[in-house]
């Protein structure tokens, strides 16, 4: 089936992945979310497509998406070209410039129209989470969300390739959600919970103790504990459901228990991902965790032993109003597992917590605090032959005609002040100047952490022969921009709301105005993997840190002469250039910025690059004022 793009565009277009498995076409778990989501908030505002390298969805597939939906099919040759730049699940707005890709991007976008169309739905918007935070960071910088939106979709999807030969230990992601769930909730206000809790436990001791002996000899129903408040976590969850904010019968204690320290209330168990409540973390866990029960319940019954508090998430979740009605309509049929007591757990090859351990120490160890100044580094370097190197501006002079263009472009239009409106056009003098000298009638550039597209709308507007993309993980943001764009009647733009590993499409130019802390690396190494050229100005040096896809320093020079805290020492200090601070202190500022930029120069150099690192000019249009200029190898570049 073949549909026009004009079609598409009528409605949000939606994008699902159907990929093979033996050769049967099925559903990705990413895509499996996404429906499950839509199915939860019973939301129509989108036409789904289906998304495969086969002229027809195959009729098997209906049976794990709601009736309710428009679904279609598509084939890859035929996703709009903004679409086919991006990894699934993506969507499209109705006017075709702006895309929202990822998993949790377009997830939260679901809820955002659903709330659109009836904002009655308060159970939808609870999904979000405290502060509407819920999977908004990224996945490259937040571990929990790298973890619920990355490592276990694909930790379960490896296991479902071959469940019948699998190690006796589950996988390390699924080992640190159990962790996860078996350790107290910490959330905001969770004294008065806390204290209800304690209420409770003291009137069940008081009215066991009144029963008399014979009550001890009593067996518990299932699912019960001998602690009286156990069962309030769940109960505070689903009251909230309910629109109530606690449950009734608790929502007071005596004075007895108000006197209690908060250091001796007991704690709260998880009762969701997040802790009490129900979030989208739930959601995108709960298609993910169903495959892989219903696998090891058929192939490894005994490892469900290892997971006592994962089996009781299970089963909580569908405790959840509309959660069952949801999974039907989505082809999940959920059930409360049973453990059979005759089933005997294999011994694990190594402990949870010592794998877990492991990761720690890999991924999240926070490095020591540092005393002292950075001299000693820097002198460590120069004792080595390593000095900032700063190269001329090739066109200090060059400048924007400012006053001839149109209102919409010039940052003054903007909310910041006056001054700040002059800085900003200084620095977009700098970056133009760059890209122009870069480009070439055909080029894609990309404005990476776009922003509201002070860069990108002045690019498109600039170079009308380029094709100019803006990415941006702030919706808010992005919409902004879109909207500036649209008052200039730009057709040489699009947009995309997504994280950096999102975008796969081809470029020749990337752009960053003060890309944030690590933001710079990660769009050098898009660059560099796109063998585009690209003009980046850093920030925020103190924010760099050993991360899931970095480690400093990133040369083999600077890892031969520096340790990585060594390498921090410079970053804090880089920060340091802030124009209140004494000139002296300042220029130590900005030759740490230049140290750390000489790094950055060195690593992206040994994929055949020439990098330069250059001063904005004036140097007074931003602290800040540092640009990596670099060009991929000729031959690369000439391939593209």
């Amino acid at each position: 089936m073949n549909h026009s793009e004009k079609e598409q565009q009528q409605h949000p277009s939606l994008y699902l992945e159907v990929c093979s498995h033996n050769g049967r076409p099925c559903l990705p778990l990413h895509s499996s979310v996404v429906l499950f989501l839509l199915s939860y908030c019973e939301c129509k505002s989108f036409r789904v497509f289906l998304v495969s390298d086969t002229p027809d969805s195959p009729e098997s597939l209906r049976s794990g998406t709601p009736e309710s939906l428009d679904v279609s099919a598509i084939q890859l040759g035929g996703l709009p070209q903004l679409v086919k730049g991006c990894r699934l699940p993506a969507v499209l707005d109705e006017t075709g410039r702006l895309c929202r890709a990822g998993l949790a991007v377009v997830l939260r976008h679901i809820i955002g129209k659903t709330m659109e169309v009836d904002p009655t739905r308060k159970d939808v918007l609870a999904l979000l989470g405290f502060k509407k935070t819920c999977l908004k960071a990224c996945a490259e910088v937040s571990r929990w969300t790298r973890l619920c939106e990355i490592d276990i979709p694909a930790a379960v999807e490896e296991h479902l390739q071959n469940p019948t030969n699998q190690p006796q230990l589950p996988p390390l992601s699924i080992l640190t959600l159990e962790r996860r769930l078996a350790e107290p909730v910490r959330v905001h206000n969770d004294d008065k919970i806390r204290r209800q809790k304690l209420q409770e436990q003291r009137q069940t001791e008081k009215n066991g103790s009144a029963e008399g002996q014979g009550s001890l000899d009593s067996e518990s129903q299932p699912g019960q504990s001998s602690q009286g408040g156990d069962g309030l976590e769940l109960r505070t969850a689903l009251a909230k459901l309910a629109l109530d904010s606690v449950p009734a019968s608790t929502t007071r204690e005596n004075s007895e228990i108000r006197k209690i320290k908060t250091t001796e209330l007991p704690p709260l168990e998880h009762v969701f991902a997040e802790g009490l409540y129900f979030t989208l973390t739930d959601v995108v866990l709960l298609p993910c965790i169903y495959q892989y029960l219903c696998s090891l319940q058929a192939h490894a019954e005994s490892t469900l032993h290892q997971l006592p508090h994962l089996l009781r998430w299970y089963s909580r979740v569908q405790e959840v109003p509309g959660v069952l009605r949801a999974a039907k309509a989505c082809g999940l049929l959920l059930s409360v597992l049973q453990v059979p007591t005759s089933s005997i757990p294999a011994p694990p090859v190594s402990s949870p917590d010592n794998l877990l351990s492991q990761e720690d120490g890999r991924e999240m160890t926070t490095p020591p605090p540092f005393v002292g100044g950075p001299r000693p580094t820097m002198t460590k370097l120069k004792e080595n032959g390593i000095e900032a190197i700063f190269a001329p501006h090739p066109c200090p002079a060059w400048t924007l005609p400012w006053d001839s263009l149109p209102a919409a472009i010039n940052p003054t239009e903007g909310k910041m002040s006056s001054i700040r409106a002059v800085r900003k056009m200084q620095q977009l003098n700098n970056l133009v100047a760059l890209v122009t000298e870069l480009a070439s009638p055909g080029f894609t550039v990309v404005d990476f952490c776009s922003g509201t597209g002070h860069v990108g709308i002045v690019l498109a507007h600039t170079l009308p022969d380029c094709q100019v993309i803006l990415i941006e993980n702030k919706e808010e943001s992005l919409v902004r921009a879109q909207t500036r764009s649209a008052k200039l009647g730009l057709k040489n733009i699009g947009f995309i709301q997504a994280n950096l590993d999102y975008f796969t499409g081809p470029f020749h130019i990337g752009v960053a105005l003060h890309a944030c802390g690590v933001a710079t690396d990660m769009v050098m190494e898009h660059c560099i993997q796109a063998a585009a050229a690209f003009v980046i100005s850093p920030c925020c040096y103190g924010f760099i840190q050993n991360a899931v896809k970095f480690t400093f320093p990133k040369s083999k020079r600077f890892q031969e002469t520096l340790t990585s805290k060594e390498h921090m020492v410079l970053c804090r200090f880089a920060d340091q250039t802030a124009v209140q601070l004494p000139p002296e202190r300042r220029l130590i500022g900005k030759q740490c910025m230049g140290l750390v930029d000489l790094d950055r120069s060195w690593a992206a150099e040994t994929h055949g690059y020439s990098v330069r690192v250059m001063t904005m000019e004036p140097e007074s249009c931003s602290p800040k004022n540092n640009m990596l200029v670099g060009r991929p190898p000729p031959q690369q570049q000439s391939g593209r």
